[in-house]
């Protein structure tokens, strides 16, 4: 890809690779993933900047060291199909499609998804499915998934996700916990569901039937 952001790609890249992000895979996407394209325009000057950004009805792009962390967890090792709860800008899934063959992303917000897809199509990605619906249900059309990551705040792990989890698969989630939020990562196992905890996270809440009603949280 031809523009004048190459330079600030590399930038963040390296910025990346000093935080302590290793994954070379993980690294290769965010070096080939088009960021300006997917934050509003009148914020296009701070689109490589490490940090999270606003791009309207209440929700944000994530900061990008938090999204290589993220995606690291997953341990992606380059055949899965992965679903993505939270599509937002739709960046996220951009670098997703660099690293597995098949993501589909579920959206609540319309208006988001439709802009996500404009995105999408502009940054020539064609391995992504996004849908507007209710992403705490997950998307049975496509399941099992070997990876599913839960871009929102969740007061639980949606029992719709651990259903549509392949054997061995990992789901990556952030729960709140009264005032904090904690990020869990879940491999299945049969019918049991292993769980570990990854740390502090802070993302908007997660709406939807198994999310939280609006306003709350």
């Amino acid at each position: 890809m031809t523009d004048s952001y190459g330079g600030y790609r590399a930038r963040l890249v390296e910025a990346l690779r000093e935080q302590g992000i290793r994954d070379m895979a993980v690294l290769r996407a965010f070096g080939e993933t088009p960021r300006h394209l997917f934050v509003p325009e009148a914020l296009r000057r701070r689109a490589y900047d490490d940090a999270a950004l606003p791009i309207g009805h209440g929700q944000t792009i994530s900061q990008p060291s938090t999204q290589a962390q993220y995606l690291g967890a997953l341990d992606l090792q380059g055949r899965e199909r992965v679903l993505e709860v939270g599509t937002g800008s739709g960046y996220q899934a951009a670098l997703l499609s660099h690293l597995v063959p098949r993501v589909v992303s579920v959206e609540c917000v319309r208006e988001l998804a439709e802009q996500a897809m404009a995105a999408l199509a502009a940054a020539g990605v064609q391995n992504v499915l996004v849908i507007a619906g209710d992403g705490s249900l997950g998307w049975r059309p496509e399941a099992p998934y070997d990876a599913v990551l839960v871009s929102a705040a969740s007061p639980a792990v949606p029992e719709p996700l651990l259903h549509q989890l392949a054997e061995g698969g990992k789901l990556v989630v952030p729960i709140q916990r009264g005032s904090t939020q904690e990020l869990v990562r879940v491999v299945r196992r049969g019918d049991t569901f292993a769980h570990d905890h990854l740390g502090e996270a802070h993302f908007v809440p997660l709406r939807g039937r198994h999310g939280f009603p609006q306003g709350e949280a």
